[in-house]
């Protein structure tokens, strides 16, 4: 099939305005943000206008913008969605990222759809069924190996979109249903409470406690440097960048660490080029160990492995750094070869395994001052840094700038002079300067002066390539005059730049309607509104459920469906220990117990429980 995966782009996260100019400006081709309502991360809205904004800066670049409306709606929200798909794609956003498919049937602009990871895609025929019903650019499930990227690949010409870096979801995303269960506020809905991140203990069949007030839902962080080119075999042609609700720090060092790699991984491979204009030169080294993760894993790319919990925290520790050698008053002493400073953030883990920090207030070589008393701290206590300060430092400052090459050429014609500016996308635009010359008294001087101030692009988003001067006869030029024409010349190029600038096109749906993989719905397709129902009907589904968030599931239903296997992670999996077969098992959180299932045919972990009937629970906009 005809596909341009070939293209390689670069996704990262923008919580707001701000952290999207900062994405583009360390090497993003694209970024994703949530708009006023209805994203799956309720917390980060942003206005219409600031979507336009940040449009508009990404454009100049051939940089896309890609707004999330990623919740399930009710019947009550779609005229509202309606009207503000229209207005995000008046501000300039080039493509809608979506989950309910119930926006499909709605009269929507001819703006770009992407499938969500909500859409849970794990197969061929689900991933050809959205290509087919008008999305251009689908999202993979995280837990896919790359033989089942391969294998969607080779069914589907879309766009493969998949998550590279930063937090994972335990279950299947879209297929989480415990936070709604047990406090009323839908993952689905962008409310999600984070069950997965609090301790639990595993009890076995017979009751007996396997491991105590462990992290066991809680993931490492994934981080797939070491699999790019992989990947970009396989058919993934966007590599996103997760973190809408992470902090600058973290959008700066991750999305420059990634677009180091993936041009790396271009200039090695011709075949390959890039989704977006212009080149970041940044001012300081990436170091994503660095900044925000619960430890690092590819997850299931290379397949399973045993390593890919975080059960002893859910919080950063940092990178090691040594151990306590001394105690005193109001010091301590390390054994160290890092260097520590002034405010960098500790961590240790106390005796009862609980993960613990600090902040250095003064550092005297080996010889460290705490702001505060550190209870638990003990002689051979493990020493990590969480909070580099110096290297935080340089993030808080200007830390990356992004230009366009262009060459430049200063010609006379009849009436004066022409300067053209032309960049590397083929673009350029002239400015004329038409007065009569004198020539210049030293023309080597005036050369080099001409070179000098036509070259000053430093506040501008140009750098220049080359500069020619095709003059006969050197002429005499003052300082304002060069600038004047120069500053002309750039105003040219950059209103040329946006006017060519062309939004990705609709797909439209294959004609007559394509049948949905399956003729059944359960609450799992998570059908919230009227038109979702709709769509699905005439794709072919005959029984079609109410979302979980619909409260029709009143008994024991799987509140979460996961590739993580915790009888896998204790050495407990049948296929690991022949005969064995420890089920069912208990996840119990307090007074909360939650029953285990395996689905050894898919290698699955069923997460069951009830809804809390206590609860009144009102949907409302996400």
């Amino acid at each position: 099939m005809p596909s341009t995966r070939n293209i390689l782009e670069l996704l990262a996260p923008a919580k707001n305005l701000e952290f999207g100019i900062a994405a583009i400006d360390h090497g993003a081709d694209a970024v994703y943000i949530g708009g006023p309502a209805f994203g799956a991360r309720s917390a980060v809205g942003n206005s219409v206008a600031d979507i336009a904004q940040l449009a508009s800066y990404a454009h100049r670049f051939n940089a896309r913008v890609l707004v999330a409306l990623n919740t399930i709606l009710t019947d009550e929200e779609l005229d509202e969605a309606e009207l503000l798909v229209h207005q995000i794609h008046d501000a300039g956003a080039d493509a809608l990222i979506v989950q309910d498919m119930g926006l499909l049937d709605l009269s929507l602009p001819p703006i770009q759809l992407h499938a969500s990871t909500q859409t849970d895609i794990r197969s061929p025929a689900k991933a050809r069924f959205l290509q087919d019903v008008g999305f251009s650019q689908i999202v993979l499930a995280r837990e896919l190996s790359l033989q089942q990227i391969r294998a969607v690949a080779s069914q589907t010409s879309v766009a493969l979109e998949f998550f590279i870096h930063g937090a994972l979801c335990v279950a299947y995303s879209g297929q989480c249903y415990i936070s709604h269960a047990h406090t009323g506020r839908s993952a689905n809905r962008g409310e999600c409470s984070q069950a997965c991140r609090l301790p639990y203990s595993l009890e076995g069949p017979d009751g007996q406690v396997i491991t105590q007030d462990k992290h066991l839902l809680s993931m490492k962080d994934n981080n797939q440097s070491e699999n790019l080119r992989a990947l970009a075999e396989a058919g993934i042609s966007s590599f996103k960048i997760e973190g809408r609700l992470k902090d600058l720090a973290y959008v700066k060092n991750i999305t420059a660490h990634y677009r180091l790699l993936l041009d790396e991984l271009m200039e090695e491979n011709p075949g390959y080029r890039r989704a977006s204009s212009g080149h970041s030169h940044l001012l300081f080294t990436p170091r994503p160990e660095k900044t925000f993760n619960r430890g690092t894993t590819d997850y299931f790319v290379q397949e399973r492995k045993t390593d890919i919990g975080a059960f002893d925290s859910p919080k950063f520790a940092g990178e090691p750094i040594g151990q306590v050698r001394a105690l005193g008053d109001r010091h301590f002493e390390v054994d160290s070869s890092t260097p520590i400073h002034n405010g960098d953030g500790l961590s240790f883990y106390t005796a009862d395994g609980e993960l613990s920090g600090l902040r250095v207030n003064r550092a005297e070589g080996n010889r460290l001052f705490p702001a505060e008393p550190v209870p638990g701290l003990t002689v051979g206590t493990a020493l990590y840094r969480n909070r580099d300060q110096e290297f935080e430092r340089l993030l808080e400052k200007k830390s990356a700038e992004r230009r366009i090459n262009v060459g430049m050429e200063l010609v006379r014609i009849n009436a004066g002079l022409r300067l053209t500016l032309r960049d590397e996308d083929g673009r350029e635009a002239s400015a004329e300067l038409r007065q009569a010359l004198e020539p210049a008294k030293d023309p080597a001087k005036a050369l080099e002066t001409l070179h000098g101030h036509l070259g000053k692009l430093g506040s501008t988003m140009f750098a220049a390539r080359e500069i020619r001067l095709d003059l006969d006869v050197p002429c005499f030029l003052p300082a304002s005059t060069i600038n004047s024409l120069r500053r002309e010349a750039v105003a040219g190029l950059e209103a040329t730049r946006l006017a060519a600038y062309r939004r990705p096109s609709r797909t439209l749906p294959v004609e007559p309607p394509v049948s949905y993989p399956e003729n059944e719905l359960s609450y799992l397709g998570n059908v919230l509104n009227r038109k979702a129902r709709d769509f699905y009907t005439r794709h072919g589904v005959q029984l079609i459920a109410d979302a979980y968030e619909a409260n029709q599931e009143a008994g024991a239903v799987s509140l979460m469906i996961t590739k993580h296997c915790l009888r896998y992670s204790f050495n407990l999996c049948p296929k690991q220990v022949k005969g064995i077969r420890p089920e069912p098992m208990t996840l119990v959180n307090g007074k909360e117990r939650l029953t285990l299932r395996f689905d050894c045919k898919p290698c699955e972990m069923h997460v069951i429980g009830k809804r809390k009937q206590h609860r009144v629970i009102q949907l409302k906009s996400a």
